[in-house]
């Protein structure tokens, strides 16, 4: 697997004004940025002791930089995205964030792995209106294609079901989801991302907002030929 690490260079948009940006793997140089950008994504009363700390950082950059981008505009890091390598077979293997992630140190990563596992995705309140979350998931897109992998997997949220949870199942709140009757912030988001539903999951990680629920959500390698 080769050791280059990622970076371009692309204009976002501000309604009509486009600001240059460069999408990078981050380094330990960002590491407080990083940081900051955590705190200011999940405020409390979000537990502090969950924002990344050095020791997780210093984890994505050593075991897998190709998997450790961020979003900088004017300099500075805006927005990030991390990820590790697993070998998993997402339709039959029930799992926690916490126990795919080690927790976000990412001790788990297999550099031998065919999936490319996403972990945490965030940006500053103030450029989240300028696409850098799809951003973000279409670079580590490439990341799927330039390792030759099967697919990106992960676990989408569903902050909406908490307010129709009397009402429905949270099977049927998916699916009115992906039928177009519900919006979800999250699910919604990851389909506009080219996502695709695999299966659903209960106790995926402590969310009262989405009941503990989580989809796991993959992309396909169009180019694998394993």
């Amino acid at each position: 697997m080769s050791e280059r690490l990622y970076c371009k260079e692309q204009y976002i948009f501000d309604q009509d004004r486009p600001i240059p940006a460069r999408i990078r793997s981050y380094t330990e140089n960002d590491f407080a940025d990083l940081i900051d950008i955590q705190k200011q994504s999940f405020p409390p009363p979000f537990p502090s002791e969950l924002w990344w700390n050095e020791e997780q950082l210093s984890n994505h950059v050593s075991l897998f930089p190709q998997g450790a981008l961020c979003v900088e505009i004017a300099g500075k890091p805006v927005a990030s995205i991390t990820g590790l390598l697993v070998d998993v077979d997402p339709k039959h293997d029930d799992h926690t964030w916490a126990d795919m992630t080690d927790n976000g140190y990412i001790r788990s990563h297999n550099p031998a792995g065919d999936t490319l596992y996403i972990v945490d995705i965030c940006a500053l309140p103030a450029y989240r209106k300028f696409g850098l979350g799809k951003l973000l998931m279409q670079s580590m897109y490439e990341v799927v294609v330039a390792l030759k992998l099967k697919r990106l997997l992960g676990g989408g949220r569903m902050p909406g079901y908490g307010k129709h949870a009397d009402a429905m199942t949270a099977g049927q709140y998916a699916a009115a989801v992906l039928e177009g009757r519900l919006k979800d912030p999250v699910l919604t988001f990851l389909l506009r991302c080219g996502r695709t539903p695999v299966k659903l999951v209960h106790g995926y990680l402590e969310d009262e907002e989405s009941r503990n629920y989580a989809m796991l959500m993959e992309w396909r390698n169009p180019f694998f030929n394993g």
